[in-house]
């Protein structure tokens, strides 16, 4: 399952759910801001980390690891580029924090010897997702990421589950989102199912989902034009704005994971030409077939 992508997205949408995980929590974190970074010399591309606001007097720079995998040098890779980061940005943050989200326990690297004293000290915190309680009692956004871990055969209960508390508790776009990331975790975790038949097992509606894939598409284009305004520092033109907001959900998406590696509007532009060129093709096959 690609994990990765359902925390970047929850966190995208709701930066300061990241602190519902933390003991103590920054007094400004509903200013925080998700975004991925690039450190230069080597290059390391850092996608979560959690930005203070600006204009602030310099505030503590949060770095985020989703790990759903075992990597054998994964502190190795994060201490690395945080520390690389921090040293080329040190007039623009106070501190830091790391945190490490596993499963469970058992993902973990097994070789933390030479990073003891970083993982026992208060900056460095790491989260077992099986540990954090009955998902029925979590928060919205917790329970979505325990959703990730739930076996298969519980998994369908506790999505329902879910699905009744966002409509009841959620306002309707968060319910929107929340309806969005548990169909997409269920079709992960059941691959052998269409999306349709995942929908069946959700009990949701035909005229809803396409009622929630119109108001998707919609959230998931502001959240792209804003992503790219960030990523590339700069506002994209109205030409532009328009063609992203005209893509669909699925091309949306791709576009979200591909500008992490933007510098340019023109990386934009040929992004969007490679699409446009492979609908084309796409096209001329499908009139070709039909022929």
């Amino acid at each position: 399952m690609r994990r990765d992508s359902i925390f970047y997205k929850l966190f995208q949408q709701s930066p300061s759910l990241l602190f519902d995980l933390l003991d103590t929590a920054p007094v400004n974190a509903a200013s925080y801001r998700f975004d991925s970074v690039t450190v230069k010399e080597p290059k390391f591309e850092i996608d979560g980390v959690f930005l203070p606001p600006e204009g602030d007097s310099p505030g503590v720079i949060y770095f985020c690891e989703a790990q759903f995998q075992k990597d054998k040098q994964l502190y190795e890779r994060l201490f690395s580029e945080l520390f690389l980061y921090f040293y080329r940005n040190r007039d623009r943050y106070s501190n830091w924090q790391a945190i490490v989200i596993y499963p469970s326990r058992n993902l973990e690297q097994s070789k933390i010897e030479p990073y003891q004293m970083l993982l026992n000290c208060d900056q460095v915190q790491r989260v077992y997702l099986n540990e954090l309680g009955d998902i029925r009692q979590l928060p919205l956004g917790l329970a979505l990421m325990v959703l990730t871990t739930v076996q298969e055969e519980q998994a369908a209960a506790e999505a329902n589950c879910l699905l009744v508390r966002a409509r009841q508790e959620a306002t309707p776009e968060a319910s929107r989102f929340i309806i969005e990331l548990v169909t997409k975790i269920m079709v992960y975790k059941f691959n052998q199912l269409s999306q349709a038949e995942v929908e069946s097992m959700l009990n949701i509606q035909l005229q809803e989902t396409r009622v929630y894939q119109e108001a998707q598409e919609k959230e998931a284009a502001k959240i792209v034009l804003r992503l790219l305004t960030l990523r590339l520092g700069q506002e994209v033109s109205d030409e532009l704005k328009e063609r992203v907001t005209r893509l669909p959900l699925v091309e949306l998406e791709a576009l979200s994971e591909a500008l992490l590696i933007f510098t340019t509007i023109a990386d934009l532009e040929t992004w969007l030409e490679s699409r446009l060129t492979a609908e084309t093709d796409r096209a001329m096959v499908s009139e070709h077939q039909n022929r």
